[in-house]
């Protein structure tokens, strides 16, 4: 060890992750008097998921006045439903009046992190290198950082371009090209309409299709900004209404299934008047139950699938050859540029990262049977570490946002009581994790997301690990203040 070398102190807190987790925490642990805190960031500039989507078309899915911080409301978003640029913007101007510059370490990947019980600190090891410590370990990495690439025999060989839409190559000009889009998720509806006019031909390969309803956006009119500007409680009001509408969709999802079928009418009645080609609209009908995968909104996407220049595939894909992609019906695709629409690796939550707790206990072996986590916050074993939107945190009705600041309360709750009852260290019982878990997989098996169909929702066993499967607001109720008797404090 480099017994010479004098140790940097260590820090109060460490995040890793700049995304709407990480900075919302900094922000609230400065609001909170906590100074001594660094961010983490593995690529150049902060702003996770919406830093690297920025493929043509990328939008958020829940409206602008909700997906954004309570405590730092914008009034003039252009859109009711956010571009991508705009929020990646947004994130910008959090970091500037909060002064987080100076907190925040880009190009730094956390390769490892090990639990010092002697020194109840955690050893933060960058892949340069580098060595960080700190008594608590925040990790904000979310679950859509890991870009999926479908395993496809021959790809090696294939001449053409190929990248994935969290990975866009704006270099790359797709005008008179042979495109082929792998996927049919939330990203590939919004760029599909974007370079449909531009290429030559489009082939999108679909392994089930989704579930599309209209998308109620527009541009805020100049006098609906104008009076948000002059009464900011307008904009207070509408995040409400829109909070309350968006959570009466989670009735559908969680207590009345059958809602989803009035939902099924508005699909179809969606599909039928945007495409009139039977044989096209019979590719697009799913054969699962709504809800089941993430329900997408868009205006554009039946109507670019339905232009003379795109052909929708449902044939697996057997092989990839220098110049084609070839079917399993042996017809070859000819293909110059291949783009992924493939998503995320989200059940591989805190992966690539090495995690060592009490005892030399492993993150991916305590997880091998799929991730978990007490209130998605705390893991068993692993003393003062708090994981943001973790094990069943996500949502497929509301905005994020909102669990988000959930959890920024239940982790300076934690802080608080390191801080001031002179506690080491908190680990959360290994019992109480395990009951709480079996409650969240009982209420996942109710809700429509196990009705039948595979999705990023689930490990390929079928446990659920992403979505929470309840009200926000029943979340924000069990997430108000950590209770004591829930962990083993070693003072």
């Amino acid at each position: 060890m480099h017994n010479n070398t004098q140790r940097p102190a260590p820090l109060r807190v460490l995040i890793i992750g700049s995304g709407f987790g990480g900075l919302g925490m900094a922000i609230q642990l400065q609001k909170a008097g906590i100074e001594d805190f660094l961010l983490l960031e593995k690529a150049a500039e902060i702003g996770g998921t919406w830093r690297d989507n920025s493929y043509p078309g990328a939008a958020c899915d829940v409206p602008s006045h909700l997906y954004s911080f309570s405590f730092e409301p914008k009034i003039d978003w252009s859109r009711k439903f956010a571009p991508q640029a705009e929020i990646h913007g947004y994130m910008l101007h959090c970091v500037a009046k909060y002064q987080l510059r100076t907190r925040i370490r880009c190009n730094a990947e956390v390769a490892s992190a090990a639990f010092d019980a002697a020194e109840a600190l955690w050893r933060v090891t960058l892949s340069d290198g580098d060595e960080l410590c700190a008594d608590v370990l925040i990790s904000a990495c979310g679950q859509l950082n890991q870009p999926a690439y479908p395993a496809l025999p021959g790809i090696e060989g294939f001449q053409g371009e190929a990248f994935h839409s969290a990975r866009w190559r704006h270099d790359l000009d797709l005008s008179g090209k042979r495109v082929v889009v792998i996927g049919t998720g939330a990203s590939a509806i919004q760029f599909v309409p974007q370079i449909q006019p531009k290429v030559a031909e489009l082939k999108l390969f679909q392994r089930s299709p989704a579930y599309v309803l209209a998308k109620p956006d527009r541009a805020y009119k100049p006098w609906e900004l104008a009076l948000m500007r002059r009464l900011p409680w307008l904009q207070r009001i509408d995040r409400g209404l829109k909070y309350l509408q968006y959570e009466m969709r989670g009735l559908a999802f969680i207590s009345l299934p059958w809602l989803m079928k009035l939902m099924r009418f508005t699909f179809d009645r969606h599909l039928n008047k945007q495409v009139s080609d039977p044989h096209l609209r019979a590719q697009l009908q799913p054969d699962y139950p709504m809800g089941c995968k993430r329900i997408l909104i868009s205006n554009d996407y039946f109507p670019a699938l339905a232009k003379p220049n795109v052909t929708v595939i449902s044939e697996a894909i057997s092989r990839v050859s220098e110049t084609a992609i070839i079917t399993a019906d042996g017809r070859e695709h000819p293909c110059d540029v291949l783009i992924y629409g493939t998503g995320f690796a989200a059940t591989d939550f805190l992966a690539p990262m090495q995690i060592t707790g009490l005892d030399g206990l492993e993150l991916n072996q305590a997880w091998q049977a799929g991730a978990e986590a007490y209130k998605g916050i705390s893991v068993s074993g692993f003393p003062n570490m708090f994981i943001l939107y973790g094990p069943n945190t996500n949502l497929g009705h509301n905005s994020i946002i909102y669990m988000l600041e959930s959890q920024f309360r239940y982790v300076l709750g934690c802080i608080d009581v390191l801080r001031e009852q002179d506690v080491r260290y908190l680990d959360v019982k290994a019992t109480v994790q395990q009951r709480y878990n079996q409650q969240i997989q009982a209420s996942s098996h109710r809700t429509i997301w196990e009705q039948g169909c595979s999705s990023w929702y689930k490990t390929a066993s079928g446990k659920s690990t992403n979505n929470w499967p309840g009200y926000t607001f029943t979340y924000r109720q069990q997430t108000r203040a950590p209770e004591l008797n829930d962990y083993d404090c070693t003072r």
